[in-house]
């Protein structure tokens, strides 16, 4: 005994301190370690020098065997090159520069906390943010201290090479661990069907083959067969049942892993006692259909990202010049060359050339800072950066990437709530697994004492296997993932699921009415005041074009221009107007208020005034037009809601408003942005209502900022503003008190599923206690119940959208090709 445990240290000793491979020699060692490769040997090196060995403790052989060859420390040259480094690097200023890495390597909850740990290593990583289900990892580094070339050989150096020939949500990175859990599957499936098949005999006469000349024979083939399936096909049960014990988390692979070593345990011991063949079957059964399961389940949440990042793209459109004239197309067309042209408070939705203009940048999108960057022609502009001047012309460098702006949207929404969710996922799992152990423990303590051992078998393993916290665990995620791509087919997006349950708790909803309530391209302009030259003409409308605001822009469409005039010291006031000088004339427009009038009675309309070098010249009278069918979707939201409805305009439509709504004391007119703001304030304050604020992003960005949630409509323009939670396409706007109805629906949908699970664990648990369940029927019923409730989400996610019509293809978003920039 003492020789065999000596034999199996001395084995152990020989293995790779770093990445667990055998080491045939003893060539590379660090004091009492032993690494296969000089490069295992340096990664130790690199994480010993930072202080980081507690690495080693999380996991057992954590680490990745090390790439070998010569020209190693030369391999990664090739980054220092500006074509390579600014194909690579998402955001540069020259000091501060931004990476997304695609990490296939990470494989645990150590390779997370060194990774968390990169800034200790290397001085001039300023942050890092690393996503585990997706296997990227964000890095902002300081270009004075560090470079691109450094940080990928560190990473490499640790065992993490990125994947660079892949962009940042490509999918199929996860085909590599598909391909070996496939083969899993394989392995644990001929196991089992083989074992059935030797097991035939005695599932037909009820009788054990141990009894028969082949009973030895028989056994030992079963023994064989079953070894790939428990020592190979469950080794990850293993793997992260032993991580959550070292991480002090058990969770249900510990119960998985139990209830495999007990069953194998007792096969061997019927065996050699021959009373029997043992459960080798179940034990096979149960690793083969879990691993379906788990194969299944993580296919469908890949599938639910997959279609979120690439096939539901943001409702928003840009201008761009396609065939000698500039439309505006998605955003997600836009290809390498095109022109495309980006207004005051547009952002820009992928890395360009800057071609005409200066371009006033704000980059807080990006970097979370509001310093302004300036650029001239020539010079590159980022993904996420924010015009702040007059109109520029850019020149696409690549296809826009999703994915990449919805990270921007959700980077500081996800830094707090998916390690929220995660910390809870851990200790729910956690509670449940010491429950479980506790209540299979009592029940086989109980039928031992009752001297009816078949029953305490049976009691101690089942209750292990059945025993499910998936529904608690993960079937939000299916329902919200399933919500998320009806939504979004209806052309409402939503930046991240957790937005779902904050519109769901909404109890008033509030309107801005320009751009939200009206629609642009039936607008009725109408100019009164001094006759206006040709050229006074031009340069009025050359000004009305550098604005996104829907009155502005209705007025630029009234003029029939073609070609805007340069533009230079623009400047725009929040809630009041724009100004410029064009020609060198000084020109204003905007409100009565801003160009120092009068407002003229009597109007119904939004009035915009004009003044030119001091001298009053008039003011055009934008008479809107709502929406179809506003009145019935009116009604249909305050069927649910209390509805208000603000404006920063005149009280021209008082009248027709009132008719609408339900309170006609909830209508304001002459709402400034910080007014409409603290409106939405007031409403949460004093009345404690969550509040669901909708507008068009103009003027209302501090008060879809406020509200519980807020939803920016936009109407074929690039409108996108970071303050708001979710883009609905204008066209859709009619269907919004539906997809309403369907967010709060899949607070039930949850509720089902949660009743389906308790009924299911209480009824499977019951008979597993009382020990009538056996290992063969439990280990169909767990990967069962988790199988059902990715259709449950489904099913009863697709039955709501069909009962309020929101099932179908999605429809198109229909872009007007006669719309000039």
């Amino acid at each position: 005994m003492n020789r065999k445990i000596q034999e199996e240290e001395a084995l152990k000793s020989l293995r790779c301190y770093h990445c667990g491979t055998e080491c045939s020699n003893q060539d590379h060692t660090a004091g009492d370690k032993i690494f296969c490769s000089e490069s295992c040997r340096n990664a130790y090196a690199i994480i010993e020098k930072n202080g980081l060995t507690r690495y080693y403790e999380i996991h057992p052989h954590p680490g990745l065997r090390q790439a070998q060859g010569p020209g190693e420390k030369e391999r990664f040259d090739f980054l220092d090159l500006p074509e390579i480094r600014n194909e690579v690097l998402r955001y540069s200023d020259g000091k501060q520069s931004h990476l997304y890495f695609y990490l296939p390597q990470m494989h645990c909850s150590a390779c997370v906390w060194l990774l968390e740990q990169l800034p200790k290593m290397n001085r001039g990583i300023v942050r890092v943010q690393v996503h585990f289900s997706e296997k990227r990892l964000y890095i902002v580094y300081n270009e004075e201290q560090t470079s691109l070339r450094r940080i990928v050989e560190l990473l490499a150096g640790l065992g993490y090479e990125p994947l660079l020939n892949l962009p940042p949500g490509s999918h199929g990175r996860q085909e590599r661990s598909a391909r070996l859990r496939i083969i899993k599957i394989g392995v644990a499936g001929f196991c089992f069907a083989n074992i059935m098949m030797l097991n035939l005999p005695e599932y037909l006469s009820g009788s054990s083959v141990a009894e028969t000349r082949l009973g030895f024979l028989f056994n030992v083939v079963i023994l064989l067969l079953s070894l790939p399936a428990f020592l190979y096909s469950a080794l990850e049960f293993y793997q992260r049942a032993w991580t959550g014990l070292k991480a002090g988390l058990p969770n249900i692979d510990l119960l998985v892993s139990l209830a495999l070593i007990l069953l194998f345990g007792r096969s061997l011991y019927e065996m050699q006692a021959g009373i029997g063949n043992g459960y080798l079957d179940s034990m096979s059964g149960i690793v083969f259909f879990l691993l379906i399961s788990r194969f299944i389940h993580e296919r469908s949440m890949e599938s639910l990202i997959f279609q979120r990042d690439h096939t539901s793209f943001f409702p928003i459109a840009v201008m761009a010049r396609r065939n000698g004239e500039v439309i505006p197309i998605p955003v997600e067309k836009i290809q390498t060359g095109d022109l495309i042209y980006i207004h005051n408070q547009e952002i820009v939705p992928v890395d360009s050339i800057l071609v005409r203009g200066k371009a006033s940048l704000d980059y807080s999108f990006v970097t979370g800072e509001s310093d302004k960057s300036f650029a001239e022609a020539g010079d590159r502009v980022f993904a996420g950066a924010r015009q702040t001047g007059a109109q520029i012309v850019l020149s696409a460098l690549r296809a826009v990437e999703q994915r990449y702006l919805n990270e921007l949207w959700n980077r500081s929404f996800d830094a707090n709530t998916e390690q929220e969710e995660q910390r809870h996922r851990e200790q729910l799992g956690k509670y449940f697994t010491v429950a479980v152990l506790l209540l299979a423990g009592t029940a086989a303590g109980y039928w031992f004492f009752q001297h009816q051992h078949e029953r305490m078998w049976n009691a101690l393993t089942t209750v292990l296997i059945v025993a499910c916290p998936f529904a608690l665990l993960f079937a939000s995620h299916f329902t919200s993932g399933h919500l998320l791509r009806i939504l979004s087919q209806n052309r409402l997006y939503l930046r991240h699921p957790d937005v779902l349950g904050a519109i769901a708790q909404t109890q008033h909803v509030v309107l801005d009415k320009t751009g939200t309530l009206t629609e642009g391209a039936r607008n009725q302009v109408h100019y009164f005041g001094q006759p206006m030259s040709p050229e006074l003409s031009l340069r009025v409308y050359s000004l009305a074009r550098q604005s996104t605001h829907p009155i502005s822009l209705a007025i630029y469409h009234s003029g029939q221009l073609r070609e805007p005039l340069e533009v230079v010291h623009f400047k725009t006031t929040e809630g009041g107007g724009i100004e410029a000088w064009l020609e060198e004339h000084h020109l204003k427009m905007g409100s009565a208020e801003f160009i120092g009038v009068d407002e003229p009675h009597h109007t119904h309309g939004t009035c915009t005034h004009i003044r030119e070098d001091g001298r009053y010249i008039g003011y055009f009278l934008v008479r809107q037009q709502y929406r179809e069918k506003l009145e019935d979707s009116l009604q249909d939201l305050q069927s649910d809601y209390e509805v208000s409805i603000i404006s920063g305009d005149n009280d021209g439509e008082r009248a027709y408003l009132s008719a609408l709504l339900h309170h006609p004391e909830n209508i304001h007119f002459r709402f400034n942005p910080w007014e409409k703001r603290q409106y939405i304030e007031r409403l949460q304050r004093e009345r404690g209502c969550p509040t669901l604020m909708i507008g068009d992003g103009f003027n209302d960005a501090g008060a879809l900022r406020q509200a519980n949630a807020g939803i920016a409509v936009t109407e074929n323009k690039n409108n996108f503003t970071p303050s708001c939670d979710a883009i609905l396409d204008g066209s859709a706007f009619w269907k919004l008190p539906r997809m309403l109805r369907l967010i709060r629906d899949g607070r039930r949908i949850n509720s089902i599923i949660f009743g389906y699970s308790v009924v299911y664990n209480v009824a499977a648990s019951w008979f597993a206690l009382s020990g009538l369940l056996s290992p063969v029927i439990a280990s169909f019923l767990m990967p069962a119940n988790s199988l059902s409730i990715i259709f449950l989400a489904w099913a009863l996610t697709s039955f709501s959208a069909s009962r309020l019509q929101l099932t179908g293809d999605a429809a198109e978003m229909k872009l007007p090709g006669n719309v000039r920039a």
